[in-house]
């Protein structure tokens, strides 16, 4: 089978489908499948095992082009895999003639809202917003996943948003994110003496913009003596992220690192004491299986699929959204109670050694399948 994986993100890019898209990518070749990759980066991606083609985000036309691209590797191949990007990936895949599977990551018209300022509630309270921006787009967005042979979503809770989008519950379905498949890593001193991790520390992953709410995280910190964060990533918020910490007396208790590979965040969640997600809202991030994947407990929001994943009081904490005081309690508590803080640790691997990358993408490597023979 040949197969078109489209993805707007690609490492070293922060996020989940800058994971997610190469791992499937190896997968399937692994498979012995045939492998085209089309993204779109800042710099020429790195070599791979298979092909990665890529648009510059400098472009003017670079959506046009993404398209046209999709549709010139689509045309020599069976199928195409869309994990962003979906109106491209789309139009690409119908000029060629080829059948789309897409994993739904995001309410893509909520997120456009919220990263240019226009809208700063809930994901829920956004789909009965009004006005001809948003109508535009959700209209094609939903036509483009109306033309999907199947849509994944990686949470119960984004299926049930998507499916108020009327698109077809037999088409939807729930599939986790899998978690990593681990490095050998070091043991935990060892790792902390690597990474220069001295005393209390709760480690961030991810991309630094209004989702996230780390300015929350780094309040909260602020309050609870003794600990420090340490954060990977990079994104649109870090200037004004590295402002705020040092304004609120942090610099010596926030460290921020920039993008890091996914080992290295693994390493990273490793040598923590815990993980903490401040998310205003969250489909079902890949840092969290990640976190808890090398053993390493979350103290998070209690927003979308996170609740899930995260189960209060077994293998993390959950809070209520843009809460500070409600996350600085949260904090104190993990700290302050070490059994708390073993028992955590203790069940965080084996609650989601269900999701391993071998289950997750063997789902995918047959929806795809099915689509070719459709």
């Amino acid at each position: 089978m040949k197969v078109v994986v489209v993805s707007g993100i690609w490492p070293p890019d922060p996020g989940g489908p800058a994971s997610h898209a190469p791992a499937l990518a190896e997968f399937l070749h692994q498979r012995g499948h045939t492998v085209d990759v089309v993204t779109t980066a800042d710099a020429a991606p790195a070599t791979r095992q298979y092909p990665v083609h890529w648009i510059s985000r400098r472009s003017a036309i670079r959506h046009v082009r993404c398209a046209l691209l999709v549709r010139r590797r689509a045309r020599g191949a069976d199928v195409v895999y869309a994990t962003s990007m979906i109106r491209r990936a789309t139009i690409g895949a119908l000029l060629a003639r080829r059948p789309i599977v897409v994993k739904l990551v995001s309410d893509e018209v909520f997120e456009r809202a919220t990263r240019n300022g226009r809208y700063e509630g809930t994901l829920d309270e956004f789909q009965h917003v009004g006005g001809a921006r948003n109508r535009f787009l959700r209209t094609t967005r939903n036509a483009a996943l109306r033309r999907a042979h199947h849509v994944f979503c990686p949470s119960a809770y984004l299926r049930d948003v998507a499916l108020e989008w009327d698109l077809d519950p037999g088409h939807v379905s729930v599939l986790p994110n899998p978690a990593p498949s681990a490095p050998q890593l070091p043991g935990r001193d060892e790792l902390r003496r690597e990474l220069r991790l001295d005393g209390r520390v709760l480690a961030f992953a991810g991309r630094l913009g209004p989702q996230k709410a780390l300015g929350v995280a780094l309040e909260a910190i602020a309050a609870v003596p003794d600990v420090t964060l340490v954060v990977a990533g990079d994104g649109p918020e870090r200037a004004a992220l590295e402002g705020q910490a040092i304004q609120l007396g942090l610099e010596g208790r926030s460290r921020f690192l920039g993008s890091l590979s996914r080992d290295d965040v693994l390493r990273l969640f490793r040598a923590a004491d815990g993980s903490v997600l401040s998310s205003a809202w969250e489909n079902f991030p890949h840092t969290v299986v990640e976190a808890l994947a090398v053993g390493c407990p979350v103290i998070a929001t209690a927003v979308g699929g996170v609740p899930e994943v995260v189960r209060d009081g077994e293998n993390g904490l959950l809070v209520p959204p843009n809460d500070v005081a409600s996350l600085t309690a949260a904090i104190q508590r993990y700290f302050e109670d070490d059994d708390l803080r073993r028992r955590l640790a203790d069940a965080a691997a084996p609650s989601v050694s269900g999701y391993t990358e071998e289950a997750v993408f063997t789902r995918i490597e047959s929806e795809l399948t099915r689509a070719v023979g459709r």
